[in-house]
């Protein structure tokens, strides 16, 4: 339904913006939560053993904890995504991505309060129910709010913040899960607790997050964005000690309060076919990856190297330093030498690394150290590929389409390789037979190094440009300014 009319230059007045404390603000204030995932995914994997051993309080085995128990989480996390990236493109972003986390903080609790193992497989579910949230929400956010030439960067290193969440899960786990110090059923417990105490932090940080006013000007609040950004460019100014330059441009929008499910099929997939296969391609990658390594982890190790389960914290504290690393070190190489060598050549490099690391292992060459030396390798490239998988997602698509794209993407690429994954991989990788794992491996590697070539043909040249210029906004006026159109953000009837 269209509610009037505006001309605004939100977008252009955002994007010319230089970094200033309040853009640390929004990164702060947003990204944090994939540290929050991060510790519950590897929380998870790396307690799996000790769950599964007489006098934890669970009656549950490792393959169900590895196996099952991921599988719902990232069939919530699905879920979730469709669920809250509908209400974030029509409710706003604000709204849900404190939504999401209460959802996410409430699940966790009750996770650490286990006292059958149905309990633990629901509120698994429940927990990746509000992640899964988050992602449409917040990529949703961040891709609005942060300037468009650094967009690239700040999008991979925060997207690739989810591994500083893994190492200190990691690092928890080995502390929780010594008996010296916590015993059987309760270290695991406080693990899920601690998780709960990092996300009510990050909400009181998050209640100063503004909402998007690219999504403002679209439904009808045009007033709420020229404020908002005009005190944010106050707040710029002063900081800088200098006045900021004019904006590049303007755009006439048809104001609307909610865009149907037809038109954005229609548009994800009758106006962008070839966008359309880029997003599924990256991210049944990264999903098939990533669940070939992250989900057998601990049993790997333990399985075919006799390392303790208290040990493998250690190990994975290592390969997570090393995805972390990846974002962070290649992160700005996606705003200056672009997009689709980037994304192609990091998605390449990562699976055909793999490939080593499988026929090494396969040959019996490697022992528990080199093992996770070479994961660290194939991850460091991996997971700036999979970060950007998030990125393409959010901004090629239009304004309107944005979490619902983003949503249907991660839901349908993380189904294929994020619940088939810990299913088919816990069976080969606890198996024990080296042949099991090693084919695994190389169903990661061959799909990441697929994607990779696709990337190669169709990732779209979105380095530094605007998001409206990547793709249109559907409530674009094809007329310019006249005088029935507001400029000042007041739509017309």
């Amino acid at each position: 339904m269209s509610v009037g009319t505006v001309t605004t230059a939100v977008p252009a007045r955002l994007d010319r913006l230089p970094w200033s404390r309040w853009h640390w603000m929004i990164v702060i204030g947003l990204g944090t939560v994939w540290i929050l995932d991060g510790l519950e995914v590897t929380i998870v994997g790396n307690v799996a053993g000790r769950i599964a051993e007489e006098g934890s309080g669970l009656d549950i085995s490792a393959a169900q904890v590895t196996g099952l128990a991921a599988a719902l989480y990232v069939a919530g996390a699905c879920l979730g995504a469709l669920f809250f990236g509908w209400l974030t493109d029509r409710y706003g972003r604000k709204k849900l991505f404190m939504a999401t986390l209460a959802v996410y903080l409430a699940a966790t609790a009750l996770t650490a309060l286990s006292f059958e193992s149905w309990w633990f497989f629901l509120f698994r579910f429940l927990t990746g129910f509000g992640i899964g949230g988050e992602y449409a929400a917040i990529n949703s956010a961040i891709d609005e709010l942060i300037p468009s030439q650094y967009r690239g960067r700040v999008d991979l290193i925060i997207n690739g913040s989810y591994w500083l969440g893994a190492i200190g899960g990691s690092l928890l786990s080995i502390v929780m899960l010594d008996t010296t110090i916590f015993p059987k059923d309760l270290g695991w417990r406080l693990s899920f607790a601690l998780g709960v105490v990092l996300g009510l932090v990050i909400l009181l940080v998050r209640r100063h997050v503004p909402e998007s006013p690219r999504w403002q000007f679209i439904h009808g609040k045009g007033d709420e964005a020229e404020e908002l950004v005009s005190s944010v460019e106050r707040e710029i100014e002063q900081e800088k000690g200098e006045q900021l330059p004019p904006p590049a441009g303007e755009i006439t929008i048809h104001q609307r309060k909610s865009i149907g499910f037809g038109l954005i099929a229609k548009t994800v997939f009758g106006k962008y076919p070839r966008r359309a296969v880029l997003g599924l391609s990256l991210f049944i990658g990264q999903a098939f990856l990533y669940n070939a390594i992250t989900f057998g982890f601990g049993t790997i190790l333990i399985t075919f190297f006799d390392v303790p389960t208290g040990d493998t914290g250690y190990y994975f504290a290592v390969i997570a330093a090393g995805n972390f690393l990846g974002p962070l070190l290649l992160g700005k190489l996606f705003d200056t030498v672009g997009r689709r060598i980037m994304i192609s050549s990091t998605y390449l490099i990562s699976g055909l690394l793999l490939f080593v690391t499988a026929w090494l292992f396969d040959r019996g060459s490697l022992t528990a150290t080199t093992m996770t030396a070479c994961w660290c390798v194939v991850l460091f490239f991996a997971s700036a590929g999979a970060s950007s998988a998030y990125l393409t997602v959010s901004e090629i698509f239009p304004m309107e389409t944005r979490a619902m794209a983003i949503a249907f993407f991660y839901a349908l690429g993380t189904a294929a390789g994020g619940i088939s994954g810990p299913l088919l991989f816990a069976d080969l990788t606890e198996s024990g037979v080296v042949g099991d794992t090693v084919l695994a491996f190389q169903i990661g590697a061959g799909l990441m190094c697929a994607a990779g070539l696709v990337a190669a043909f169709l990732a779209v040249k979105a380095e530094r440009r605007s998001l409206e210029d990547i793709a249109r906004p559907l409530s674009e006026a094809a007329e310019t300014a006249s005088s029935s159109t507001v400029r000042t953000g007041t739509a017309t009837p």
